[in-house]
């Protein structure tokens, strides 16, 4: 029986409505006691002067990215023009890139307190399979949320990507079968749930949404996509489908607690109504939102209606960081920004990229730190020059830091003292130069 010892924390921030105190006790990957006087045989974790919360939850992401961040003729790019810039990168990318560009994706998100991720593959050149990011990400060590992305409607059918980048339908959804027979795991304290995920109205079928929602839904499996991202977006959908993203998503069976849709920034308040009552999530990713000039996303009124929201960083070729503590801090401030300094809490956005992210991806084990729950747990110290003169050991999100010191995942330590423990990542860094060179080249 493997026991750790979280002890004496300034202030634990435990996102659940009983739990309290300044000990956390850790028993073999779950959470066995919050309170104070704890005792153990197995490790102690100093926590003096610390802040502790669950780990963060990134609830959308494009991993491969992470190797096209700021490349210069897209950088100034509406969402349509900067995909037409990138898509002829990308189309050169083999299982090698992507592995890569997963593990360091990670490795950031890792080191920013972020203990689970989904990851949205939706493009598949080369060779790439969905298994190349999945099994990079087991050497991480970070719970993971793979979805078999998809695009199969290309320039000459009318959709926006290059025709090289598109797969036949009967060949995506066998795909898709086969990835999650072969990794997907329903159990409690699990560390790869697969989903289905058809990247976007604008490169797929409607056929394909639909057979999609009812494969995902035989397997018992989630349903991601991209809705409303922009005002391109809903003008695409209204040209091209005769209603609003909101319509089109209920018609085709993307609705329901068992889907979530990445950024949602123009969702009208019908829309933000069905999601209320069909239990359907939003991943909100503000700092990708504000790089693309996308707008700001109702978060505010999503949440006041009692939709599920959580916080994503979206790809590093969107963003261009994968920085989960900013990214909640950056949907506090535009919050404000659109609504006022009392719109949203620091509290109330940690809320959201912890346990509001669990329950988004679909995990009741997740998110709290609760006796029961699975040990995914961050350590923040408040004892350095960002949070010094700080009145509030809880303000994460205001005062810093913006690394975290301790980071736990089913009780295994992935970053300790703010050090990857899991992967030599200097040999990463140095690995993703090589490949980025010849990308550039």
């Amino acid at each position: 029986m493997a026991e750790t010892l979280i002890r004496g924390a300034a202030h634990v921030a435990t996102m659940d409505d009983g739990a309290a105190g300044n000990d956390v006790l850790i028993r073999d990957g779950v959470i066995a006691a919050v309170g104070q006087g704890q005792t153990t045989q197995g490790q102690v974790i100093a926590a003096q002067g610390c802040l502790v919360t669950p780990g963060l939850v990134n609830t959308h992401h494009h991993l491969y990215q992470t190797l096209t961040r700021a490349v210069p003729a897209g950088q100034d790019a509406l969402l349509f023009g900067w995909l037409r810039t990138l898509y002829p990168i990308w189309a050169r990318f083999t299982p090698d890139h992507v592995a890569v560009a997963t593990q360091l994706g990670l490795a950031e998100l890792a080191l920013s307190g972020c203990s689970m991720s989904s990851d949205h593959l939706y493009l598949f050149p080369n060779g790439v399979r969905l298994d190349d990011t999945i099994h990079a990400a087991a050497e991480v060590g970070l719970r993971f949320h793979p979805t078999r992305g998809a695009m199969s409607i290309g320039e000459s059918a009318g959709g926006l990507p290059p025709d090289a980048l598109v797969e036949d339908e009967t060949t995506i959804l066998e795909d898709a079968i086969r990835v999650i027979d072969a990794f997907h795991d329903a159990a409690p304290g699990s560390m790869c749930r697969v989903g289905v995920a058809p990247c976007s109205p604008f490169s797929v079928s409607r056929e394909l949404m639909r057979d999609a929602a009812i494969l995902a839904r035989d397997k018992g499996v989630r349903l991601h996509t991209h809705l409303a991202e922009n005002d391109e977006d809903v003008a695409f959908s209204l040209e091209r489908f005769g209603c609003r993203p909101g319509q089109y998503a209920e018609d085709l069976g993307w609705t329901g607690d068992d889907v979530w849709h990445a950024h949602c920034v123009k969702l009208d308040a019908d829309e933000i109504a069905l999601f209320a009552r069909t239990g359907t999530g939003v991943a909100h990713c503000p700092c990708s939102n504000c790089r693309l000039g996308s707008g700001i996303a109702p978060v505010r009124a999503m949440v006041d209606a009692g939709v599920r929201v959580g916080i994503g960083v979206d790809g590093s070729a969107s963003n261009d960081a994968a920085s989960l503590v900013d990214e909640a801090r950056q949907a506090m401030l535009l919050a404000r920004v659109s609504r006022g300094a009392d719109a949203m809490s620091g509290a109330e956005a940690l809320r959201l990229s912890t346990r509001g992210g669990a329950e988004v991806l679909g995990r009741d084990d997740c998110g709290r730190i609760a006796p029961g729950f699975r040990a995914d747990i961050a350590i923040w110290d408040m004892n350095g020059v960002e949070a010094a003169g700080n009145w509030d050991r809880s303000a994460l999100l205001l005062a810093g830091p913006r690394k975290v010191r301790d980071l736990f995942v089913e009780g295994r330590q992935v970053v300790r003292d703010g050090h990857l423990m899991t992967i030599d990542l200097p040999r990463l860094i140095r690995r993703a130069e090589r490949l980025l060179a010849d990308l550039m080249a």
